[in-house]
């Protein structure tokens, strides 16, 4: 029996009549695509459009072109196609994907209030309690990657000056500041940890599982949704959605883009501005609060409700 990748390759040589190249540009894109959505416990035909946009939103991190993002796009549409076709889903969860740009809506944000109910669910009489909860103080309080934390090294993490050294994309490193609070978090995770026996190899890496061994990326997915299920989150929260949370609060409560763009580690100020977008609500809210034009609006009104 063929698998879905099989499948998807015959379908794409046989009935679109594709060439060579395009196949395996196509398959390479779908095959990061299953692998990203395996991680988060979720199956190709279960996809919904958010997953496909945070997904879209991470790969352009890597800053990809425009050409490429394009082609991305194409393949994860020729694959929900494919889907439609088998009859293995009935609806095409692509039908309103578009190519990143100013306005796209990227994946969701959690509130402060939503952060500390997540904070609040972490269950510290458990072994894994105190890990856990640093684990989401690094994610939000300082924006990493899931590949960042899981990599991050004791060895790299400077508690004196509250900085740790991230090793991100392209194996390329940035100082990134640490809270007080996460490096309380972290303190009482290492007093757990060192009664652990803990796997050769993984002597240096700060998070790891019950058996000493250093954690997967599917293990921080599996975390962060038992977390928000017993927090009531509704939202499609993924590791990911900290670090967005991470940039949208800076950048909303008057942070430097330049500087954001540093700590999440971008190459470019364009995937800075995509990532990190302003609410609309919050700015038609001041225009119509602070404009000119709509404050005598506003007392006109109120002269025309004295009048009645």
């Amino acid at each position: 029996m063929l698998s879905l990748l099989q499948e998807y390759h015959v379908y794409l040589k046989m009935e679109k009549s594709l060439s060579k190249n395009s196949v395996d540009a196509y398959e390479r894109d779908i095959k990061k695509l299953i692998s990203y959505l395996n991680e988060a416990h979720i199956k190709p035909e279960e996809a919904k459009l958010e997953h496909l946009l945070d997904f879209i939103v991470e790969i352009g991190e890597t800053g990809i072109d425009k050409r490429s993002q394009a082609r991305l796009i194409s393949g994860i549409r020729s694959f929900y196609r494919f889907l439609i076709y088998k009859d293995k889903i009935s609806q095409d969860p692509t039908e309103l994907l578009e190519a990143p740009k100013i306005g796209l809506r990227l994946p969701e944000v959690l509130t402060v209030n939503e952060i500390d109910r997540i904070f609040a669910a972490v269950d510290l009489s458990k072994p894994e309690g105190q890990r856990n909860r640093a684990i989401i103080e690094v994610l939000y309080g300082s924006g990493l990657r899931v590949s960042e934390l899981i990599n991050l090294k004791l060895s790299n993490i400077y508690f004196d000056e509250n900085y740790m050294l991230v090793e991100g994309k392209g194996s390329k490193q940035r100082l990134v500041p640490l809270s007080e609070e996460s490096v309380k978090q972290i303190g009482f995770w290492r007093l757990d940890r060192n009664k652990l026996d803990i796997k050769k190899g993984n002597e240096d890496f700060l998070f790891l599982n019950r058996l000493g061994s250093r954690l997967t990326r599917a293990m921080i997915f599996t975390i962060v949704k038992d977390l928000c299920v017993i927090a009531g989150i509704k939202k499609n929260v993924s590791p990911h959605t900290f670090r967005h949370s991470f940039a949208t609060h800076l950048l909303e409560n008057g942070a430097n883009l330049r500087a954001i763009q540093q700590l999440l580690g971008h190459e470019s100020i364009t995937t800075t501005e995509l990532y990190t977008h302003i609410d609309v609500q919050y700015l038609r809210e001041t225009i119509l609060m602070y404009h000119p034009a709509n404050r005598v609006y506003e007392r006109q009104n109120n002269d025309k409700q004295q009048i009645n």
